[in-house]
């Protein structure tokens, strides 16, 4: 190789360089390195760990340690100083020795700070081995460790480190707690793992070849990761696919899934809606019957309505959307889905029989119903569950706080002792909502009432041990339907319970889903739904009883003066002139959580993680929790991102 041939590659770094720096201006960004001495927080500095001999990312190199000579380069280390300086002529006989026998040999030295690297000596070595595309650059690193903090990148970082030790690997960077363990379960390895060479070589080979196919698609620079990206994949490819696709086929997976990516990157990408249609569907009914297509429906349950009074409900729900729309619909239910595998063929079977519109009713059916649907672009898909930030499926779920905000202020009247049982399900999104507007109701009739709560997905006999401290008014799951033999059997709603063991029923929140589904499709058919490329925003449905969505039964042996009761706070629910949450509310831990002078967003009730002063109890932990129960409160925790990736 020539000494000619080094400076025509200096030329052309140049000119890369000159229109990086122009691109880079217009856009507003730093054109130049960044530089870690004006990156670091007062202090931090003093916390220093030698690391050795890394095989740095050449990507991970994105500054330098101070800022002498960052004119010299542009922020990926292209040159910029003219061709006939001094730094040109060190540049070219790098890279003449880079391009010769010898090689570049010295490992550059550096500062590593948060997962990114600072230059100290060899910025001309960076330059010239990024020029050539040196996927890895040896370097001896320092690392600056960060101040703890509760921060969820500082918090991150921490997880790196645990990472590194047993990986040896800087490839991935995580903002989010959580995530290197849900790598590491999708890789089948555990935390603390040591990772062989071998491993290593084939991650790095692999990440790259994603890497490739992300760039490709990230022309406008969303503030995206990779990393955050390939964990969205892994949800439903496996790691070895990576070995198995071509470039093609990869590029095609990453194109069909990228708004879902960005969507789920963003804190603020999920758009709950709490308004059903107002005065459209009865017009547009009447649309529907003088002339449209059929329309062909699926609905993919978890089990059968036999089997779940869950699935049920949502049966129920189909039934009157067949009375509703009649023959303008044609509708196919598909049963007992309940493992993944079970799941994705019956969500085949659906599309390959027409579907056009399905409905999974589960949410352990979200991740076979998101990998259908970015496979089917065509197809609506909705899975009945709350807060999942998917841009390609909606979801869908019920206020079924309101109804219980009703039936406590019930139970509050009718507990002689101000003592009132309560079983909650699971710790997922909305269940500490409907316990607080339990309370809270229960507090508007009996100021003295205390909540003494227990969980049906722990170990214990909630039920049993009412009965034995002498609780006799009890609040248990809610109906999945409106039926007197759910509410007349006493494992469902309000009830009270003699000292013989005897159930008398007084009231319950019930489910009906069939307004919610007839909702949907009048506003798929009329045009309402339009999934348009490019917007990343996840919508789900959290609808309520101004929508009809959510209903209360009363029992015949409800007193009058309660059931007239029940009836004004319903009418105010429903008209907005009651709301729940808008009162003096105070936690168990003393904190006012409201002043009674503001409403809660939608979000801060799914995402309410704390319970009223007037709750006896807990929210379990995941540790605590049954095996049998614990893949829901994976998928909708209120603290999933804090859970064990499996």
């Amino acid at each position: 190789m020539t000494v000619q041939a080094a400076i025509d590659e200096y030329a052309l770094a140049l000119r890369q360089g000159q229109k990086e720096y122009r691109e880079l201006l217009m856009s507003g960004r730093n054109p130049h390195p960044a530089v870690l001495d004006e990156i670091l927080p007062e202090g931090v500095g003093e916390s220093a760990v030698d690391v050795g001999l890394v095989e740095i990312p050449a990507e991970r190199i994105i500054g330098v340690k101070t800022a002498g000579r960052i004119t010299a380069f542009t922020a990926t280390f292209k040159p910029l100083l003219d061709s006939k300086s001094e730094f040109a002529a060190k540049w070219i006989a790098l890279c003449d020795a880079h391009l010769g026998d010898t090689g570049i040999t010295d490992p550059i030295l550096c500062f590593e700070y948060l997962g990114n690297f600072y230059v100290q000596e060899g910025n001309k070595r960076v330059s010239v081995l990024r020029h050539f595309g040196s996927p890895r650059i040896p370097g001896n690193v320092t690392r600056i460790l960060p101040k703890a903090s509760d921060s969820p990148r500082i918090k991150a970082y921490g997880e790196f480190l645990e990472f590194y030790k047993a990986s040896k690997l800087y490839t991935v960077q995580f903002r989010r707690p959580g995530d290197y363990a849900k790598l590491l379960a999708h890789l089948g390895k555990h935390s603390g793992e040591s990772w062989s060479e071998d491993e290593r070589r084939m991650f790095n080979a692999y990440f790259h070849y994603f890497l490739d196919a992300f760039q490709s698609l990230n022309t406008t620079r969303v503030d995206l990761l990779p990393e955050e990206a390939l964990l969205l994949w892994l949800e439903l490819y496996p790691f070895s696919d990576l070995g198995q696709l071509s470039a093609a086929q990869l590029k095609k997976t990453v194109a069909q899934l990228w708004e879902d990516m960005v969507s789920t990157s963003r804190d603020d990408s999920v758009k709950v809606q709490t308004k059903a249609l107002d005065d459209t569907r009865s017009s547009f009914v009447t649309r529907l019957l003088s002339g449209l297509e059929q329309v062909q429906v699926a609905f993919v349950h978890q089990l059968s309505p036999a089997k779940s009074g869950w699935t049920l409900g949502h049966d129920e729900g189909r039934k009157y959307l067949e009375k509703v729309f009649g023959e303008r619909i044609l509708v196919r239910t598909y049963n007992d889905a309940n493992s993944p595998e079970l799941a994705e063929q019956a969500i085949e079977r659906a599309v390959s029989d027409g579907a056009q519109v399905v409905f999974t009713t589960a949410p352990p059916l979200s991740r076979a119903t998101l990998k259908a649907a970015v496979k089917y672009p065509k197809v609506r898909f909705l899975n009945c569950s709350v807060d999942q930030p998917y841009s390609s499926i909606r979801t869908y779920y019920g206020r079924i706080y309101e109804a219980k905000f009703i039936t406590g202020a019930i139970a509050g009247a009718i507990a002689g002792d101000d003592r009132i049982g309560y079983i909650a399900s699971y710790p997922i999104f909305g269940i500490p909502a409907s316990i607080n507007a339990f309370a809270l109701g229960a507090q508007l009739t009996n100021p003295r009432a205390q909540i003494e709560l227990r969980w049906s997905c722990v170990a214990g006999t909630p039920q049993a041990d009412f009965f034995a401290d002498g609780i006799r008014v009890i609040s248990n799951r809610d109906a999945p339907v409106q039926s007197d033999m759910y509410l007349n059997f006493c494992n469902y709603g309000t009830y009270l319970m003699g000292d013989r063991g005897d159930l008398v029923p007084l009231c319950s929140p019930t489910w009906l889903w069939g307004n919610f589904y007839e909702f949907v499709l009048s506003s798929i058919l009329s045009g309402g739904w339009k999934r348009e490329k490019g917007i990343a925003t996840a919508l789900n449905y959290w609808l309520g009883m101004d929508s009809g969505v959510i209903g209360l039964s009363l029992s015949d042996k409800l007193p009058e003066g309660l059931r007239q009761l029940a009836k004004i706070l319903q009418e105010g629910i429903t008209d907005g002139s009651i709301e729940p949450f808008r009162r003096r509310i105070v936690a168990q831990d003393g904190t006012v959580k409201n002043d009674g002078t503001r409403c809660f967003l939608p979000e801060d009730l799914l995402h309410m993680d704390w319970l009223c002063d007037n709750v006896l109890g807990e929210i379990p932990r995941f540790e605590d929790i049954l095996p049998m129960s614990r893949s829901m409160v994976r998928e909708l925790g209120i603290y999933r991102e804090q859970i064990p990736a499996e």
